[in-house]
């Protein structure tokens, strides 16, 4: 063991003392499977050069005169990447078909170079070993031009709309979904997920890469990462090597790295930060082996905080050995490397490269720049498109590097080495895939592509908790807009399309229409649904339309349209034409049209292009980071108010104050929970166990208590990233009390521990705080008297204003006696005027009827002063009056008026009696 650790520290000095890459200790005998050793000693330079190279080809003809056939039949390359722009791929509806044949096809054609065959000039048998393709390809989500295969797979959001629910379980569902119907395809390779961090995002820099990273923490992208990359070793069944890009982290670049070397300044310290962490997270500090990236793309981006001062002349990471070397040197990298992480060139192809390798007039020359990338640390080359200077041929190029490479493995044993190393690592990754190297085995059932596409229902999932009200805030939503569009209601919708082919002879796909969110409303609310929306009151734009228009073109109706408009709905797609730009025209320029207008947009790309002031025209503003049809059917049900927005932006929004770095820090208003730190306790187990009460715990002077606090949230209500600082204090209380200990720790998924020996005796307490949440709960234990005691916790209650309730004086219902100014109302004094003078009506008939006139007009006037008395009873509110009428309304208040008249009448009737009575005595 002593003498193999001694070779590995002789080879990898040797390294610093030359332009070689180290050999990994991954190639030390015993580490590689057997069968990949096996393997790999059957294999001719030949073959062993060609597993080095990722190579693409045009169109989708593999038959033995093409040159794909060429180059995996003779030259054993290890891998192809397919890509749209070389017309891999067919229209719809054969999309997934075809692509499905030609990777079956790619590897027939690799086991059918291994059997054996005579060389007809030796006589001898010539035996290739097999070994099966890396098929790569790039799916990012969100459709064109992050996604290869625009039909017949699942629509997948993108990585930002992911990151916008926080929520790691959705971010591995994504991933299932995706891997899943790679591996259905027949795809091994996947260039992704891309980990960089737009932790300052730039919408005028060139290195913007908008939706297509899943935020601007170095945690939560780490946490993404990581759970998505589950999510597609899962969803494949371990048949998916994944290569996680761009490595170490273009996020904080100033230009994007396929048109020009960008660079990035940022001490070592600020990397390991930022650009490193979610590469951290997925490597050397992932949690599980379905959790860990089988490899990393090197992108062409130079870094000071590893390269010191940055010159035009300094090499991007991705050719300089030194830097690289230092990179993986790191201990989260190191321990994964040495595991056979493998490494893998970006694009070499790139108009950046070139432009690199041709300053000062120089020749562009391929086998150079392969050369350069695979000493500098790379074991797997993507050669893209590459072609020499001197040539006009991609497939003349790369048979030129697969010579040149094969000779020189036979002149130069220390390149040789190097290339050994390199392949075995490529060797086992394809081993760890498929365990046994059969056609068999590798090939993929197409009776199960009827599954691909239907897994929407993850897509809408995302959309509906990512959505984000960027602005107003939600508490002032309602003020803005107290109600939804309305039957009656004109609706005029802007939209910025999306049209995109699958290849150069492909029909133009329309992927968002300008009437997207039209249709998606008329069938939701339209005539289809429940009508709340008229389809004739509803018209579409495009963006295209609105240029015309602002530069003075004569688009019909579009004036009209807008100036009769209700609601004006404008839907943002993408920024890299201006559009943003186009936006703010649009509200500065024609403001007196959007006047008593409500006016919405959907960013269905980064929410940060717009500034405060063409923010502040909007009536409100929504983000919900992709364009894929789940987002436009979710646009229609916020409009409708039908869902509530749950999501939060995962980047600064520098124009909305949204700081990232403040969000993401612990809340003010919470209280943090504490606990004591106890170990699992055993759960008795059989059919006889019975259940045992918890012990309480009891700790007395001498003793070490352990404590941890609950999940600290951030303001947005999510756990606080890790390494969070916590500081936990234990105070003695009392007089002569203070603090006794204060230890700092860090959090881990939101959680943060501590120690403390109880070494003095006295009414101790325990809190802890974490800037600027400086209210916990509270440990509380006496070990005043030396004997073991109990453990208590306080809740403390935060101080804050209390405001007084609000007192609502409710309206009195309709049909009430009094108006809201307290006068009777005329309804039912007139219907109490009727009953007055209708029961005195008939008690004066009575009266003359039965007694005569004297008493009729008694009777009569009696009946009207009983009415009146109840009446005025009620009108004046006196006590209990209130009751009465609120509950009974008009008719309690007749019904008491025809009671008061009824005593009156029976006062009037004793009055007469009384009186004719006494009359009969003196007669």
């Amino acid at each position: 063991m002593k003498i193999r650790r001694l070779l590995a520290f002789l080879l990898l000095s040797a390294f610093w003392l030359g332009p070689i890459a180290p050999w990994s200790p991954v190639d030390a005998q015993g580490s590689i499977p057997p069968a990949v050793r096996e393997a790999f000693n059957s294999m001719s330079p030949e073959e062993r050069v060609g597993q080095l190279f990722l190579v693409t080809f045009k169109g989708t003809d593999v038959s033995t005169g093409s040159q794909i056939y060429n180059l995996i039949a003779k030259y054993h390359v290890g891998g192809v990447v397919l890509l749209a722009s070389n017309d891999n791929f067919v229209a719809a509806p054969n999309t997934v078909t075809e692509a499905h044949r030609l990777i079956q096809d790619l590897q027939r054609i690799e086991w059918d170079a291994s059997t054996p065959t005579v060389d007809p000039r030796s006589g001898q048998e010539v035996r290739n070993v097999y070994v099966p393709l890396f098929v790569a390809l790039s799916q990012e989500g969100n459709g064109y031009p992050s996604d290869q295969i625009l039909e017949g797979l699942t629509p997948l959001p993108s990585e930002m709309a992911i990151g916008a629910t926080w929520d790691p379980s959705l971010a591995k569902e994504v991933g299932l979904v995706l891997g899943r119907e790679l591996s259905t395809l027949g795809v091994n390779l996947y260039l992704g997920p891309s980990l960089d961090v737009n932790d300052t995002p730039n919408p005028s820099a060139g290195g913007d890469m908008g939706t297509r990273v899943f935020g601007g923490d170095p945690y939560w992208v780490g946490e993404m990462g990581r759970a998505y990359v589950a999510g597609l070793h899962s969803g494949s069944n371990g048949r998916l090597a994944v290569i996680a890009r761009h490595f170490p982290g273009r996020g904080g670049s100033d230009r994007l790295p396929d048109e020009e070397i960008s660079t990035v300044r940022k001490s070592l310290e600020q990397l390991k930060q930022i650009e490193l962490a979610p590469f951290f997270a997925v490597t050397g500090n992932a949690p599980s082996a379905e959790a860990t990236v089988d490899g990393l793309l090197v992108s062409h981006i130079r870094y000071q905080g590893f390269q010191g001062n940055i010159r035009a002349t300094t090499r991007p990471v991705s050719f300089d050995p030194q830097a690289l070397s230092l990179i993986l040197k790191l201990p989260q990298f190191s321990t994964w490397r040495e595991k056979g992480g493998l490494m893998v060139s970006e694009d070499l192809s790139t108009r950046a490269v070139y432009d690199f390798y041709t300053q000062g007039g120089q020749i562009f020359s391929a086998r150079t720049v392969a050369r350069d990338a695979f000493l500098a640390g790379n074991d797997l080359l993507y050669l893209g498109k590459i072609v020499s200077s001197q040539l006009t041929d991609t497939y003349i190029t790369t048979t030129g590097i697969l010579d040149f490479f094969a000779q020189k493995y036979r002149e130069d044993p220390a390149f040789a080495q190097r290339v050994d190393s390199a392949v075995l690592r490529i060797l086992t990754a394809k081993y760890r895939l498929y365990r046994d190297f059969t056609l068999a085995n590798v090939l993929t059932p197409a009776d199960r592509l009827s599954s691909l596409g239907q897994a929407s229902d993850v897509t809408f999932t995302v959309a509906r908790r990512a959505a984000t009200l960027i602005s107003p805030d939600l508490v002032d939503l309602a003020n803005v807009l107290p109600a939804p569009p309305e039957v009656r209601q004109r609706l005029v919708f802007l939209t910025d399309t999306v049209s995109a082919a699958q290849c150069s002879d492909c029909p133009l796909q329309p992927l968002l229409t300008k009437d997207a969110l039209q249709n998606a409303i008329i069938r939701l609310y339209g005539t289809e649904s429940n009508n709340q929306i008229s389809p004739f009151r509803l018209i579409s734009y495009s963006f295209a339309d609105l240029q015309q228009w602002l530069d003075g073109a004569n688009i019909e109706n579009i004036e009209g349209d807008l100036q009769r408009a209700d609601w004006v709905i404008l839907l943002l797609a993408d920024s890299r034409q201006g559009q943003p730009a186009l936006i703010s025209r649009f509200l500065t320029e024609r403001r007196e049209l959007l006047r008593e207008k409500r006016v919405i947009l959907f960013s269905l790309t980064a929410p940060y292009y717009l500034d405060a002031t063409d923010i502040s025209k909007l009536t409100a503003f929504y983000a919900l980071y992709s364009k894929q049809p789940p987002f436009i059917d979710v646009a229609a049900r916020l409009l409708f108010q039908e869902l509530t927005p749950l999501g939060n932006s995962p980047v600064s929004i520098s124009s909305m104050g949204y700081d990232l770095i403040k969000v993401t820090a612990p809340d003010p208003d919470q209280i943090i929970p504490l606990f004591l730190d106890l170990p699992p306790v055993a759960t008795p187990t059989g059919a006889f166990a019975t259940p045992q009460p918890t012990p309480i715990p009891l700790f007395k002077i001498g003793d070490t208590i352990a404590v941890r606090t609950g999940v600290i949230q951030d303001h947005n209500g999510h756990p606080v990233p890790d390494g969070t600082v916590v500081r936990f204090s234990m105070v003695l209380t009392g007089q002569g009390g203070g603090i006794l200990q204060q230890i700092e720790t860090v959090t881990a998924q939101g959680v943060a521990r501590a120690s403390f020996g109880l070494d003095k005796p006295g009414l101790l307490e325990i809190q802890a705080a974490s800037e600027p949440a400086n209210v916990s709960e509270v440990l509380r234990l006496d070990v005043s008297g030396g004997g073991p005691v109990a453990v208590t916790v306080i809740v403390p209650a935060h101080t804050e204003t209390v405001l007084p309730t609000p007192q609502v004086t409710l309206p009195p219902p309709e049909d009430s006696f009094v108006t809201p100014e307290g006068y009777p109302r005329l309804s039912a004094w007139l219907l109490v005027m009727v009953a007055l003078l209708g029961g005195a009506w008939l008690a004066y008939w009575a009266g003359i009827s039965f007694l005569g006139l004297r008493d009729g007009v008694r009777w009569g006037l009696c009946t009207v002063l009983g009415g009146l008395l109840a009446y005025n009873y009620l009108a004046l509110g006196l006590p209990g009056s209130q009751a009465w009428t609120t509950h009974n309304g008009v008719w309690g208040v007749l019904t008491l008026t025809i009671l008061g008249e009824a005593l009156g009448w029976g006062a009037g009737w004793l009055w007469s009696w009384r009186i004719n009575g006494s009359t009969s005595q003196s007669g």
